[in-house]
Order: structure tokens, then sequence, then C-alpha cells
């Protein structure tokens, strides 16, 4: 059975860094698109960073774009995202999807692949 599974969510305090990392089980199809998610309690979920594996590209949400780097290890079949400059407002849970579609979908429930979530909470 294909997994993804997140992990690196933790507490830090605003301008710290975290490194979020999503792994695949079981998963042998080449991914097109692979992307981070984030749901705040209270408020949808919304787009974080998108991926494309083809040629390095990738699309960043506005509220993160120059703090957050998305990138992937095809080796270990492992998608990152790393947050520096973290802000209270980015505390949620952060959730990965993946697909080997070639097109990358605007909706996280979109997406065949779906991680369980990590939590970040940054503090003031």
């Amino acid at each position: 059975q294909v997994q993804l599974v997140e992990s690196g969510g933790g507490s830090v305090q605003a301008g710290g860094s975290l490194r979020l990392s999503c792994s695949s089980s079981g998963y042998t199809r080449s991914t097109y698109c692979m992307g981070w998610f984030r749901q705040a309690p209270g408020k949808e979920l919304e787009e974080v960073a998108m991926f494309y594996s083809t040629d390095g590209g990738a699309r960043y949400a506005d509220s993160v774009k120059g703090r957050f780097t998305i990138f992937a290890d095809n080796a270990k079949n492992t998608l990152y995202l790393q947050m520096d400059s973290l802000k209270p407002e980015d505390t949620a849970m952060y959730y990965c999807c993946a697909t080997s579609s070639t097109f990358c979908y605007m909706y996280f429930q979109d997406f065949p692949l779906r991680g369980q979530g990590t939590q970040v909470t940054v503090s003031s």
C-alpha cells in the first residue's frame, strides 16, 4: 500500500526555521507533481508550494515566497519543505501530496496520494 508520511514539524519561535519531509513508501510510479498544503485552525486548506519533478520548477503561495523552498530527492523518494523566517501565521497542520498525472491539481483532495499531516507551531 502506497503511503506518504510527513515528518519534521514542531514548535519554533518566530524567525526560526524548520524542514519538513515527506517520504513515500511502496510508490514506484514516477511523480510529476508533488506539493504541500496547510490548514490553520478554523481556516480552509491552502496550497503552500508545488514542485514539478520533470523540470525542477516550483510555485509558491504569495504568503511564503522568499521564505520557503520546496525541493525533492528522487533517490530517496522524499519531498522537502524548507521553512525559514517563520511567522506565527505559518502555524498550521502541513500536508504533502503527490500525483503521477501530468496535471498539477489545485485542490488537496484531488491528489491521489495524500499524507496525514505534521503540525507546525510558531510562537511570537
